[in-house]
Formats: structure tokens, sequence, C-alpha cells
């Protein structure tokens, strides 16, 4: 029938039996030709319409577009030439064949449609239709077979038609342009993105990528070098896409849910009535435990579940799908390897064979792998980017239910375990979905590859697959002991991290009293255990790795042995033993892989059951709170009843109140009364009990504890709105906040830190007003806004914003305050008392009723006027602007609590200041005030300018230098190192030869036959071969057994070194490095130098030596190899060294662009309440979207560069395997079968291997950072010597005396003197007052005494000695001092009073009896074994203060610094400490830093400081009697005379 359709033959196989074999021309002309065109045909409509339904705007035309359809054009028109020819022919002759014209009018229609196509493409972002580039790949494949007949045909000069010939070739060239043109991306003017413009081959071989890589290399790549991403991968459309499915499965979900409820109430029912005896006894013990169980239960149990997968399941189904197909073909293609292998053997064994079958086989092996390749990469490629798509939905989801979840859901999460959620499950979803395939492929791997080994082996290969089964549970029993391992290493590193910190935090105790060697012994007592551990788990690992070496070389051994004694018959030769590795290699995988995909997916469900919960957990009800627009009042409470927890009792009961447009409404109330809740309840923040309330218009609040945002002043204050820069003026001025940002550097454009850090209190309290006044809205809700700014700021607020003439008058203020002097000026006051309105109305009309109003209002007066002196006498900070120890003198009797709460955390705002005065001085007071604010405020500002230098985190660009491997290197000691790398090279010897040998068995089989094979020489070929491979695991467990030691005394020298440098440090470097950077050094940086680098760096060596030794043996085989590798090695280091460059840049941006999204999550949770208040939601989504989508580029781009390398590197490991079989056919006479069967069953290898290479050369270079970083801390400078030759006399100082001679000091190089040259002589026991206001030096002085400042000139003396000459731990342990603030460790008592253990149980009791401590810490459970917690959190503050003053007992030094922190104690506690130092410490010389000036007035002498001068110093009586410095100061505290300091 075809026959005739040509007039030639259609097929013959004799055309294919004979050296230069050839297809008959008719197959060639009839089948190839229609193979492209039926595939173009079938798939055209459905395209055709993909590209009508999701048609864009037509693009402008592009020179690529022209000049395809014109090279279609010409196509046709020789499709037209070619008919014409043909029928002109048939004109003359009688039979023309019918496939003359048939051809010809099929290629017509098929190029029209190809234009049409084309044309069709204008619409769509990606021009280049990926079916056109198949069908043209295939058009030419199928046409090269013409392609050559003819060219022979012509060239044997048979009487062949030219003309058609010539028709062909042209149309044959014509084809590889248009192909070649399609390989070119267009660009397209609707998508600036190259990934979606790109061309299908750009597409699946990441060519598009190269300009991001190219970049990379010449600089390292910022954020403006990513491309922006797709539109369908950009957070608003997958998380709309997963929003739609997440509603209709949660609702299905909520209804399962009831059902189980209902059910199992029934059945709790049931139960109730059969209890039975036995059970009754117990039924004690069991309400207790039920008691226990049911807060447990309530949030773990009951809550919709299994409805997060299939959601996700069906939002990502088509990317599913499509990665299923792709994975499919894997996976199949995967075992054609093997048998391709068999026929290239079975080909060089067979002399006889023809050598085009070799050439077939090789480029069929090229062809494959190339296909396996492109499948692999773009699977992966789909799997990384659905991971990612994974963690944006959960991430953006998370986020959004965090603006609505009901309060009573979010109190069962802290604010950590919900960034939690965002960032390790989303984390863990995102590796799971990576991986997800594999829970089918490695079943469908396994199967084939038993199938396939059944069929070259039979039945003996269950013993080896036997082996391998037997394996695993071995594996996953060590890998459990890891675990454990792991979690007790966490628990150790844990301690030592919070001893880190707390020695960091208490760095200046440390150094006062020279205690760094006790606390480093600690630390490293703790590192011990850790590094102990360490080495158990690294042997642990070792096994392991001895155990995943063993089992290919088990398995193999087995299975060989067992097929070959069987039966006599059977006999190994080549194509069945390097078949049959060859697969066992691809068996290795799934096998290994299985495990770690179960316990990933195993964590992932732990993780999608946390989110389920959160996912669906109550919305915050906001029925109860009605917004209306016409209303005659602006809020109204109707019955209204509201609790935090409807577990609990009503928080606001039966509230019934109008509040009328327009007022100004002052909320007051003891403490606990319900004025915040009352407010809350108005937002809509509380649950309903019962009632509601009317809103009419928009609300703002200002909450109690201001919410500032982590941005500028201004971002703050305009909150998301336009600006308008008078309005903008004006509210700063009324805020008060103009002085404020005088001072900030930078203005209103100051950046403030997370969680408002770098702002006092005051400063806060002020921007969270601004941003509410400049909103312009209609309800104001102030919760307490002057509580922490003082009384003029606060008057001055009161007057230009809150108050009648204020910013806000016209508009409706409901305010909390304490501040009573307030009162008179508002229109209604409203009394709250236990959740209820006790009392409302005017202030007139309130004290006329003399209700509870009026009560209290006399006690507060009455309180006011017996109390305030002794507050101001007291000296505590009441008028220093912003710190807010007493907001209000009207505070104190009601709130005394929250006060002592409020000053203690004002400790540390109030450290150095000093000018004490009394309220009767208001007026001079305001002046000083404001002058010594500022100077405090500059002094803070040239620091932060100091710090600029020094704040931005030192970070590596570019490579990393030799040196620091090289340090690295030498902690793990050089003659391990040679160890190692010699017992690595020992494994690869033996990997050579038991491959060596095995080829040699199976060249037996061509000896012997089966009959008369020697039993001897059987035994002997297992034997060894079982000996070789053995030999490899043992050399592999003794090298990474050698590499866990020397890598964990690399661990211990680092961290050493780093520790003692760090203790060594100077102050200054403490004040300059944020104390979690240098934490980060020893968290992140120490563990990835304990567990990642070793890891990574064995894997390396490894690969490498893997990789030589496989070149190695192909060389052998084939020395003309050697020509080959050179290029190749050369193509793979540049692929390498571009690659390295830009995956380290953007590893570095991907974790710099992930923090700000947990930042502003934080951040957004903190600040709910006035987000939901200002109805901002909107902007806070779209603000995480950014930032999602900012984090999501660089993930996105990080997937593509690992693709593109991935590509790279398995064309050139396709490579290798193409020539290497090439080679080997070329050569094929000087072969023998088993040669090509044990090198290429390594070649086939290869691809896996250098891809790892790669991978691990950029790991160890992340990794290597670690040690970068580091070495950059061990080589911070040191402060001078603890101990030095010269010792100090063991009894010195024995008087006491200290002379300064012309002292000066300086902070820091850069910085001004401090201490200006002071000169002064303290004889022995003479006590000292130092005073001088702020920034005068006062400190600077204890610190030069102490050496934590070295001098910049002059000389400190004591007794006799130079004190720069001594050691600094001989200088201070002989000097005491009792700092501002007591700073405690956590540990016992005991080690917090002696840490040396130098003195005995008596002595300590007895400085705690004369520190008045005995009783309280006798009344201890554990006396002086009492455990304190962090920073003595269990301790009071004046607890606290009283242990320094034992430590200072116990050291009975003849030298007593005292810089006075009285702010932390109470008059009682303040009268007994100066009573024991007076008494203790009089046969000592005693310097006190005064802060108050009635402390010192006993003083032998006083000094007067002002900016580093000495300006007075004499007796007190000397100084009040001459009117200098002193007498002002005097004056301005009250104090006319010497006797009038009685407190």
């Amino acid at each position: 029938m075809v026959d005739k359709f040509c007039n030639s033959t259609f097929w013959n196989s004799s055309f294919l039996d004979r050296p230069d074999a050839d297809l008959p021309l008719c197959f060639e002309q009839t089948v190839l030709v229609w193979i492209p065109l039926c595939f173009l045909w079938l798939l055209a409509p459905w395209q055709l319409f993909h590209v009508y339904r999701s048609r864009t705007k037509t693009s402008s035309i592009t020179k690529f577009y022209i000049a395809k359809q014109v090279l279609v054009g010409f196509l046709l028109i020789l499709a037209v030439i070619e008919l014409a020819l043909a029928l002109t022919e048939d004109s003359g002759q009688a039979t023309i064949p019918p496939v003359k014209y048939v051809n010809p009018i099929l290629y017509l229609v098929t190029w029209l449609l190809v234009l049409l196509i084309q044309y069709s493409r204008q619409w769509c972002i990606q021009k280049n239709s990926w079916f056109l580039t198949i069908f043209w790949i295939l058009s030419i494949c199928c046409d090269t077979f013409q392609f050559q007949t003819l060219v022979r045909a012509l060239l044997q000069d048979k009487s062949s038609n030219l003309a058609y010939s010539c028709l062909f070739f042209i149309s044959y060239g014509l084809q590889i342009l248009i192909l070649i043109l399609s390989a070119f991306s267009e660009k397209s003017d609707l998508s600036s993105n190259p990934s979606s413009t790109a061309s299908f081959l750009s597409r699946i071989t990441f060519n598009w990528y190269n300009r991001v890589v190219r970049k990379g290399y010449k600089h390292p790549l910022t954020l403006e070098d990513v491309w922006e991403l797709d539109e369908e991968f950009k957070t608003k459309l997958v998380v709309s896409k997963f929003k739609v499915v997440m509603e209709k499965e949660l609702q299905k979900a909520k209804r399962a849910f009831q059902r189980r409820q209902q059910k199992s109430q029934r059945n709790s029912g049931a139960k109730s009535h059969g209890l039975d005896k036995n059970q009754s006894q117990s039924q004690d013990v069991l309400v207790l435990e039920e008691a226990k169980k049911k807060k447990k239960s309530k949030a773990t149990k009951d809550f919709p579940k299994s409805w997060l997968t299939k959601t996700l399941f069906k939002t990502f189904s088509m990317v599913l799908l499509k990665s299923f197909i792709l994975k499919l073909v894997y996976d199949v293609s995967m075992f054609l390897n093997p048998q391709l292998l068999k026929w290239l053997i079975a080909f060089v064994s067979d002399y006889d064979s023809y050598v085009w079958h070799g050439y077939v086989y090789a480029i069929l092996l090229l062809v494959i792998s190339l296909l396996q390749s492109l499948c692999l990469q773009a699977y992966f490629q789909m799997c990384f980017i659905l991971g990612m798509s994974v963690r944006t939905t959960v991430m953006a989801s998370v986020y959004k239910k965090a603006l609505t979840l009901s309060n009573l859901n979010r109190k069962q999460y802290t604010i950590g375990e919900t960034v939690n959620l965002m960032s390790v499950d989303a984390q863990k979803l995102m590796d799971v979905t990576n991986f997800i395939h594999l829970l089918w492929s490695t079943f469908l791997q396994i199967a084939l590859s038993i199938f396939f080994l059944w069929r070259e082996l039979g039945p003996s290969v269950l013993a080896g697959v036997g082996v391998m089964v037997l394996l695993v549970p071995i594996n996953g029993i060590l890998a459990t002991k890891n675990r454990n391992i792991q979690f007790k290493n966490m628990k150790y590193k844990d301690k030592r991290l919070k001893t880190m910190n707390e020695i960091l935090s208490g760095i200046k105790i440390l150094k006062y009293f020279a205690w760094e060697p006790s606390f480093e012994d600690q630390v490293n007592y703790l590192r011990k255990k850790e590094l102990k551990n360490l080495l158990t788990f690294g042997q642990l690992q070792s096994m392991i790795i001895f155990f995943l070496q063993l089992a290919p070389i088990l398995v193999s051994v087995t299975t060989f042995s067992v097929y070959v004694l069987v039966d006599s018959n059977n006999i190994l030769d080549a194509e069945k033993a390097f078949t049959s590795i060859t697969l066992f290699n691809i068996l290795r995988f799934p096998l290994t892989t299985l495990p770690m995909v179960i316990s990933s997916v195993l964590q992932a469900s732990v993780s999608i059951e946390r989110l389920e919960k959160y996912l669906g957990g109550d919305d915050l009800d906001t029925s109860a709170i009605r917004h209306v627009c016409n209303f005659d009042k602006a809020v109204q409470f109707s019955e209204a009843s509201f609790t935090w927890d409807l577990d609990s009792e009503a928080t606001i009961r039966d509230v019934n109140l109008d509040v009328m447009p327009g007022q100004l409404v002052a909320v007051v109330g003891t403490v606990g009364s319900g004025k915040s809740s009352l407010m809350a309840a108005m937002l809509g923040e509380m649950e309903n009990v019962h009632g509601h309330i009317t809103i009419k218009g928009t609300t703002a609040y200002v909450p109690q504890q201001s919410w500032i945002q982590n941005g500028t002043i201004k971002d703050n204050i305009l909150f998301g709105s336009e600006l308008n820069e008078k309005k903008y003026q004006q509210v700063l001025e009324a805020c008060a906040l103009l002085p404020d940002l005088e001072i900030l550097p930078g203005g209103d454009m100051a950046e403030i830190g997370e969680k408002g850090i770098n702002l006092s209190g005051g400063q806060k309290q002020r921007i969270s007003l601004a941003r509410a006044a400049y909103q312009d809205l209609d309800i104001y809700i102030l919760d307490d806004p002057l509580s922490a700014v003082d009384a003029h700021v606060g008057k001055h607020i009161f007057d230009k914003v809150l108050g009648p003439h204020g910013l806000l008058n016209g508009k409706t203020r409901l305010l909390v305050t304490h501040s009573i002097h307030f009162l008179p000026q508002v229109d209604e006051i409203v009394v709250l008392g236990n959740g209820t309105v006790l009392e409302k109305g005017s202030y007139k009309a309130l004290l006329a009723k003399k209700g509870v109003f009026a009560k209290n209002l006399k006690t507060f007066i009455r309180h006011s006027s017996s109390e305030g002196e002794a507050t101001v006498n007291d000296g505590s900070e009441e008028e220093d602007d912003d710190c807010g120890l007493i907001p209000s003198i009207e505070e104190i009797p009601e709130d005394a609590a929250s006060l002592t709460m409020k000053r203690e955390n004002s400790l540390h705002r109030t450290m150095s200041r000093s000018s004490r005065s009394s309220r009767r001085h208001l007026k001079s007071l305001k002046n000083s005030l404001k002058t010594q604010n500022v100077n405090a405020l500059k002094e803070e500002e040239e620091v932060v300018k100091g710090q600029k230098l020094i704040k931005k985190e030192f970070m590596e660009r570019g490579k990393v230098k030799f040196s620091v491997y090289i340090k690295y290197l030498r902690a793990m000691r050089w003659c391990s190192i040679a160890f190692i790398v010699c017992f690595f090279m020992m494994n690869s010897v033996a990997f050579i030869g038991s491959n060596l040998w095995l080829s040699a068995w199976t060249r037996d089989s061509l000896i012997y036959n089966g009959t008369n094979y020697p039993a001897s020489q059987r035994d002997m070929r297992i034997g060894v071969y079982g000996g070789l491979g053995v030999a490899q695991a043992v050399f592999v467990v003794i090298a990474s057994m050698c590499s866990v030691f020397s890598c964990n005394h690399a661990s211990k020298t680092l961290h050493q070194q780093l520790l003692s440098n760090i203790l060594h440090a100077p102050m200054r470097f403490f004040d300059t490095t944020p104390t979690g950077r240098i934490v980060n050094r020893f968290a992140g940086d120490i563990s990835t130098v304990d567990e990642t680098l070793p890891q990574t760096l064995r894997s390396w060596l490894l690969c490498f030596l893997g990789i030589i030794s496989t070149l190695v043996m192909i060389c052998m085989a084939t020395p003309v190899f050697i020509v080959i590798i050179i290029p190749l090695g050369i193509i793979y280091v540049a692929i390498q060294i571009f690659y390295v460059a830009t995956s380290r840049q953007l590893r570095r941006l991907d974790s710099v662009t992930r923090s700000p999204v947990y930042s502003h999550f934080s951040e957004t949770v903190t600040g709910l309440p006035v987000i939901r208040a200002f109805e901002h939601q909107q902007r806070f989504l779209m603000s995480n979207e950014k930032l999602i989508d900012i984090n999501q580029k660089c993930v996105f781009s990080w997937i593509i560069a690992n693709r593109w390398l991935a590509v790279r590197l398995e064309f050139v490991g396709n490579l290798i395997v193409f020539f290497a079989s090439l080679l080997l056919v070329i050569y094929k006479n000087t072969q023998t079968g088993d040669t090509v069967g044990f090198v290429l069953s390594n070649a086939l290898n290869i691809t896996q291997t250098l891809n790892w290479l790669v991978r691990m050369t950029s790991e160890t270079e992340t990794n290597i950072v670690a040690v970068e970083r580091i070495n950059e801390y061990i080589n911070v400078e040191k402060e001078a010597s603890w101990m030095t030759d010269k010792r100090p006399p063991a009894d010195w100082p024995s008087k006491g005396e200290i002379q300064f001679s012309n002292y000066q000091v300086r902070y820091r190089p850069e910085l001004d003197l401090v201490l200006k040259g002071i000169t002064c002589h303290i004889k022995s026991t003479e006590k000292i007052g130092v005073v001088g206001r702020t920034g005068a030096g006062k400190s600077s002085l204890t610190n030069c005494l102490f050496r934590i400042l070295e001098s910049a000139g002059g000389q400190i003396i004591i007794d006799g000695i130079d004190i720069a000459s001594i050691g600094l731990h001989d200088l201070r342990g002989k000097l005491t001092i009792i700092p501002q603030d007591p700073v405690l460790f956590s540990g016992n008592l005991r080690m917090n009073l002696d840490p040396f253990n130098k003195y005995s149980d008596e002595e300590i009791w007895k400085a705690l009896e004369l520190a008045h401590l005995k009783s309280f810490v006798a009344g201890l459970q554990l006396g002086l074994s009492h455990e304190v917690t962090e920073a003595g959190e269990n301790l009071s503050i004046g607890q606290r203060q009283l242990l320094c003053l034992g430590r200072a007992l116990l050291q009975k030094s003849k030298i007593l610094v005292l810089d006075e922190a009285t702010a932390a104690v109470d008059l009682e506690t303040d009268q007994l400490i100066q009573k024991t130092i007076r008494d203790e410490f009089s046969h000592c010389t005693v310097i006190t830093i005064a802060h108050r000036l009635h402390t010192i007035m006993d003083s032998d002498k006083i000094m007067v400081l002002d900016s580093g001068n000495i300006v007075e110093y004499g007796s007190p009586e000397e100084l009040l009697g001459k009117s200098g410095p002193f007498y002002f100061m005097a004056k301005e505290a009250g104090i006319e005379n010497i006797d009038n300091t009685a407190l």
C-alpha cells in the first residue's frame, strides 16, 4: 500500500544490516514527515484556544517576529514551488508517486497554521510557544535522516532529482534558522520580568538568568539587581486563591467538628451513668487530673482539623500535577541508562557488531541524559517555587489572621509563638512541599529497580535487597539516638548562652570586682559538657556514614556471592555485573531518602495542626459595637457588660453612659477600677456579655503604653496619611515635640529603633498622642496619655491638645487621667469603681454632691501636702523630663504599687542625673532642667555619633580570605588533617581497586564457562571483592572519626580564644557593640563551627576525591580522555566561580530581607488595638505583602540560581558520560566489555557528584564565614594585662592614700577629654564627696581609679604605687565599689557574694548581718544556696542593693568607692546603708559620688567637678561659706547650713 504511495520500498530490514546502514527513502518521506506534522496539528487547536482565553492586549511588533514570519513565508513559497514542480512533472509522465504532491500540500497547510500560531502569540506575554519549538526540533531531527540519504545519493551521482534535493536542503536550512530564532527571548511591553518573556529553550536551560549571574560575579548583588516577581507568584494573588478554597474547606471542617462535639457529649452523657465501684474509688484522683487536663485540653484538643492540607492541595493542584508528570518521566527514563550500558557492553564484547550501533548508543545515552537533566531541573524548580508559595501563603494568612483574631484566642499565644508559626512552621511546610513527590517516587524507584535486577540476576537479588532493608532500621535507631543527644545539647547551649548573656550585661561589675576568671570557668565548664556531647554526636554520625558506605558494598557483595554460589552455571559477566551495579546505585537513593522524607512529613504534620488551630480560631466579635451615622450622641453605652475572658466574671458591668458630641469627658477611678477596660470595650477589644455600645463616627486611640513603630518619627505621626506641612508643625508644637526634635540626630527623620528603644517614655507617649492628633477623626479615646510626662509638659499638652482651647476642641474626647488639677476644666467627669459608673457630672456638681469623688479628692490633697516634701527630699526625679518617676503628686496614695514599679523601670534612665531640688523652687528648677536635659541628650547624641561609626555590623563582601581557612585548619591541627586526608585517599584507592577487581572477575566468564569454573578461583574473587569493599567502609569510618576529634578540638580552641578575648576587651568595646551582636558570635557562629562546618568539609572532601577517582578510572581505560577532561574542567570551574559569587550574595539578601517580615509582624501584634482603632488593617496587610514579596524575590532568585547551576553542571556531567562512551566506541578494538562496564557505571554516577561538589563548595564558603566572624572578635584589642611581673605587696593599700597628678582621660581616641588634668591629694581614711552636674565627669573619676578608662596623661598614685604599673586584677581586687545599679547573676546567693570561694561561711553571714540581710537570708528555705534568677529578678531592688553592700563588706579593702544609687531604695533602707558605711568603713578612704547633697554633708571634704575640672575642693563648711557653685547647688536643694541636712 505505502510502497505504491511512494513508488519505492517502504521498509526492508536489510537496509540496516550493513556497515553503512540507511533507512528507505519512502519511510523517510512518509512516517518521518508525518510525525512532527501530527504533533503540530493535534496540539494547535488546544494552543489557539488557550491563547484566545488568556489573551492580553497585543504587543508591538518585534524584529524577531518579522524575521520568523518571513522565514515561514519562505517555507510556504518553497512548498508551493515543490507542488508546482510535481504537477508540471506530472504532465509529462504517466505515474508520479502521490507522495510528491501530497507532502507539499500537507506542508502548505502546516506553514499557514504556523503563521497563524505565531501571529496569535502577539497577544501573549511569552512570544515563543513551547510546542512550536518542540515541533521545530522534531521536524529537524526527522528530516536529518532524509538529508543524509539525499546527500549520499548525490555523492554517488545516481540519476537523482537535483531540483527536489535543492528545495529540501533550503527548507532544512530555513527550519534550523527558525529554531535558532525561537531560542532567543522576545521582550514584551506587558512584562519586564525576563522569566515570563523567556523563550522555551531559554526557560528549560535557565539561560535568561545569565544576566544576574554575570552581574553577581562582577559586583555583589543588591536588592535592585534582583528581578521583581512574576504576578502569579505575588503574595496577593497566591493568598486570594488560597482564601477562596480555604473558606469552603474550613466551613466543612467546622461542621465536622460540631458533629464530633455533639457525639462526644452524647458519649460522655452515656458514660457518666455507668460508673462502677472501682471507678468511683479513683474518682478523687481523676478529679485532680481532670482539672489539670481541662485547661490543657481546652487549648489543645478541640478545633476544626484536617482542612489545611486539602486546601493547599486544591490551591496548588495544577503545579502538583505538572511536577508529577515531570517526575514520572524522569524516574522512568532513569532506568534506560542501565539498559543502554548493557547494550554498549554487549556491543564492545561482540567483535562482529557494526560500529554505527555504538554511535547510536552513545548518542542515545546523551539524549536520555539531557532529557533527564531538563525534566529533573524543571521538576525541582516547580517544587521549590511551590514550597515558596506555600510558605508565602502561610505567612500572609497568619498575619491576616492576627489582625482579626479574638482576644481569647490571642491570649493562648505569646508573640514569640505567633512569630514561630510564621517562621518555623511555614519553613517546615516549605521543606516538605519541596520533596512531597518523593513519597510515591521512592516506592516506584524501588519497585522498578528490583524488577530490572530480577531480570539480570534472578531471585539472588532478594539477598541484596534484604541487606538494604536490614540497614534501614539500624540507621533509624542511630538517628533517634542522635536526636536525643541533640536535645541534650540544646539544653547545655541554652545554659551557656544564658550565662554569656549575663556576663555581657554585667560586664562592668565583673571588671570592677575582677571576677572575670570565675565566670570564664563557669562558661568553660558548660562548654566542656557541650563538647563532650558533640563528640558522642559526631561518633554516632560517623557510624551512620559507615553504614551508608557499607550498604552498597554489602549489597553488591552478597548479591553477587549468592548469585555465583546458588548455581554453578551462573557466571558473572560484565553485562550482568555492571548493569546490576548501576541499578544498585539507583536503588541507594530512594532507600536513604525515604526515612528523611517520612520524618519531615511527620514534622510538617505537627506544624499543620498548629496552623489549623491558629487559622481556624474564632475572630474578634464586634457585633456589640454599633457604628451609626445619624445619632444625637457621640457614644452611648446601653446596659453594657464586657469581660476579657468569657469564663471569668465581667470587668465592665451594666454601664449606661451617654457622651455628647464635642465633649471632653474625664474618666477617673482607683487602680483596677476598669478605666482602661472601658476604653477597650469601646474599641471592641473585649468579649461582650450583654448590652451594646453605639458609636457615631471614627475613633482614634492613644494607649496607656505607647506603641511606636520602627521607622522615622515622621512616619509614626503621619501613620499613613498625606503630609500637610502646616498641620504637622502645629501638632509637633502642641505635643511639645519640637525641643526633642532639635536634640535628636536627624530631627523628625530620626530612625526609631524597635519598640521605640531609643526614646524615653515621655517622648514615646507624646509621639503616640501626636499620631492621634494628626489624624482628623471624630472620637478620641485617650488612655492616660499624661502618665509618662512630667507636670509642666503635661500642662502644656493639656492646654495645647486636650483641653478646651487645644487642637482637639470640638472633637469628642474621653480622657482617662490621674491628674486631678486638670479636672476643673473638663465638661464631665465619670467616676468608675469596680467596673461600674459610681458617679458622673461636672467638677462642681460632683464636689457639691460630696460623694466618692469629693472624699477621694480630700485625701489626695491632704496627702500631697504632707508627702510632697518627703518625696522631693527622697531625691527622686519627678521633674526630670520624660523620666516619669512621679507623673504627678496626686497619684501617690492610690498608686503606690505601680509607682514603685515605675521607679524601678526608670532606674536605668536616672543613672547619671544630678541637681536635686525641692518643689518649692520650681521656677529655677525648670530652667536648670531644660539646660540639663539638653546637655544630657546632647551627650547621648555624641555617643550616638560615636556609635554610628561602629553601629553597622561589619558584613564581609566577596570571597572569604584564605587566611580564614588556614585559621580553622590550624585549629584542627595539621597532623590530624594529614591523617584524615590520607585515610580518605586510601578509601578512594580501595574503591578503584574493587572496581578493577570486579572487571577482572567478569573477565573470568570469557576464560571459563560454567562447568569448569574452579571453586577456589570463585571464592578468591568473592573474598577479595568483599575485603576491598569492607576496607572502603573502614577507611571512611576512621577518617570520619579523626575528623570528628579534630573538628571538636577546633571548636574548643576557637571558643576558648573568643571567650578569653571578649573578657579581656576594654569597656569601650562593650559600649559600642550591641550585646546581641556579641551573643550571636557565641550562639549562631559557634554552633555553625560545632555542627555544620565539619559535616560540610567532610562531604566536600569525599565528593572531591570521588570525582578524582572516577576520572582516574576513565583515563586508565582510555588515556585520550585526558584531552577532554581539561576543557570540561575549565568550564566546570568557571560555572562554579560564577555561581558561588551570586549564590553567596543571594543567601545574604534572603536573610536580610527575612527579618523585617518577622519584626513587622511582632510589631503589628503588639500594636493591634491601635491599628484596629484607626482601622488601618488594610494598610498593614499591604505593607506585610510588600515585605513578603521583597523576601520572596530573593528566595525565587536563589532557587533559579541553583537550577541554573544544576542544568549546566549536569550538562558537563552528561558530556563526560557521552565522551567516555564515544571514546570506547572509537577504540572498540582495544577494549573489553568489562572495561566499558566499569568506566560507564562510574561515569553515570558523576553528574550527581559534580553537582554536589559545587553545592558543598558554596556551603563551605557560607559556613566558613562563621570562623571569619569569630576571628574578627578574637582580634579585638585587649585591655592591659590582668597580672604583671610587678605585683604590689600583699597588704597594699595599707593606708589608702590617693594622689591625682594632672590626670587626663578620654572615653575613646576620637572623642574629647572628659577629665582635663585633675590634681588633688586624698589623705588616708578621708571621706570625700564628689558632686557636679550631669556630664561633669563624676563617674569618669571612679572609672579611672579602676582603670576602666586608661589615662591620656598624668598619673594616679595609691600608697606610693602608680596604678598604671601593676596588673588590672591586682588593682581592682584591692579596691571596693558599691555600684550605682545593683547587678546580680543567676546562681546562688553565695556565688553572688563570693564567686571564688575565698571566704568562710561565718565571714559571709557576718557580712550579711552588717548589710541587714541576715534575717532575710536565714528565712529562706535554702539559705545561702537560694537560687537567684537572671539579673536577680526574684529579689527586690532594695535587697539587691544591700547584697552589693554585702560584697563590699566582704572585701574589706582600704578604699571604698560609693556610686550612690538611692533612687532604688526607700528612705529606711537608705539610712541603714549610710549608717553601715559610717560604722564599718570608718578606717577606710571613702569616695562618694553624690546624687543628693544630703548624704555627703558630713564628708571631710567635697570635690566639685564641672566639665572635667575641679572647680572647688574643701570642707563643706568652707564651701558653704563662700558663694561658689556648691553654695548655689545647696541653696537650690534647700540646704542653708550644715545642720539643715538631717533627713
